[in-house]
């Protein structure tokens, strides 16, 4: 990234004025290190869903050209603090810029924003890095990117042996793929996922979060079910921005270890976002040493170190919004004995606190 200098203006945008948003969203598009975080669809919908504010700071040249953005949404919780986080309930955003004197501009301009509304954190998650008292927070997240195959049997070859057997023996069991958007789609994804995650100790999302999500992205999101003998035993939503895909929200319930299906689905979503033109897979993050982590690294992905910027006000804390957290450690253990119906219904209070 180079640094030029010239005249630069912040600007807070707060309103939802659909002019200025196609242009962001065409910024983002063009960008190399544009992400579906960095969009509108996702900012205006996740803050939605789970009733948060959201702004953008704007980076603009002296022929209002914009030089760089920075999406973020405004957390309030009770459990949880308050911080500013960008982008809100996703695994990236933070800033995304041309040039160094912008990007520096718009860390400057957030910090000045969250001491002036008493935010005590700010969090950047991904993007250039501003100068000054930013802790880098590196190595305890990383990302797992890679190519897709040219076609089914080359994308099944491209699979390390050992992986490769465990999508085999999925595929030997007469496992049904289903795409789609409909209430049905949604609803079949919501009960896997919720159970997933009530089975890792963590409380689920608002099915509103889903939903918005969904909408706003439209033919940039769908969801990819796999069923045995009519019912749903894996789903996951996934997010396509340019030329890649990213699952995003997946699990499977108690059955799907035994079919192999989450396996499967993530070999089917390969060969489905390569029919739809992607060339690039996002497999999401994961932090280091957990059982996510080594399973993406099974599948063949390298992973590549993530980088988060945080800053937080004198004397406080940073958030610790981590579930494998040792300070959540008996938080986990009872919310895994909890009836799904329970989890289910005290989850989404929760985590929409989380950001």
């Amino acid at each position: 990234m180079s640094f030029n200098p010239q005249t630069m203006t912040i600007r807070l945008m707060d309103r939802a004025d659909a002019e200025e948003l196609a242009r962001i969203d065409r910024f983002v598009s063009e960008h190399t290190g544009g992400t579906a975080f960095h969009r509108p669809a996702w900012l205006l919908s996740s803050s939605k869903a789970c009733g948060h504010e959201w702004r953008y700071m704007l980076a603009e040249d002296c022929d209002g050209h914009l030089q760089a953005i920075l999406p973020f949404t405004l957390i309030h919780s009770s459990l949880f603090g308050r911080a500013l986080v960008s982008s809100g309930f996703a695994v990236g955003g933070g800033i995304l810029s041309h040039n160094d004197l912008a990007t520096q501009m718009l860390g400057d301009a957030i910090w000045k924003f969250a001491e002036a509304y008493s935010f005590p954190t700010v969090e950047l998650r991904g993007g250039p890095m501003p100068c000054g008292e930013w802790q880098n927070e590196k190595g305890f997240y990383a990302g797992f990117v890679t190519s897709l195959a040219d076609d089914d049997e080359a994308q099944l070859l491209a699979i390390p042996r050992k992986q490769r057997a465990e999508v085999r023996k999925g595929l030997k069991n007469d496992l049904e793929v289903r795409v789609g958007v409909t209430a049905e789609d949604r609803a079949y994804h919501y009960r896997i996922y919720a159970e997933s995650v009530r089975n890792l100790g963590t409380p689920v999302f608002p099915k509103a979060l889903f939903d918005e999500v969904s909408n706003a992205f439209g033919p940039d999101a769908d969801i990819l079910t796999i069923l045995s003998d009519g019912k749903p035993v894996a789903s996951v939503l996934s997010l396509y921005h340019g030329e890649t895909v990213m699952p995003y929200w997946g699990g499977g319930n108690h059955d799907a270890r035994r079919l192999r299906a989450n396996d499967v689905m993530y070999y089917a979503l390969m060969n489905h976002a390569r029919r739809r033109g992607c060339k690039q897979f996002d497999f999401g993050r994961s932090k280091v040493g957990t059982g996510a982590y080594a399973f993406k690294k099974n599948w063949g992905f390298e992973p590549e170190p993530l980088s988060y910027a945080i800053r937080t006000a004198d004397g406080a804390a940073a958030r610790d919004v981590n579930p494998m957290s040792p300070k959540y450690r008996l938080q986990v253990a009872l919310w895994q004995r909890l009836p799904l119906s329970v989890a289910n219904w005290l989850g989404p209070a929760i985590a929409k606190g989380l950001g």
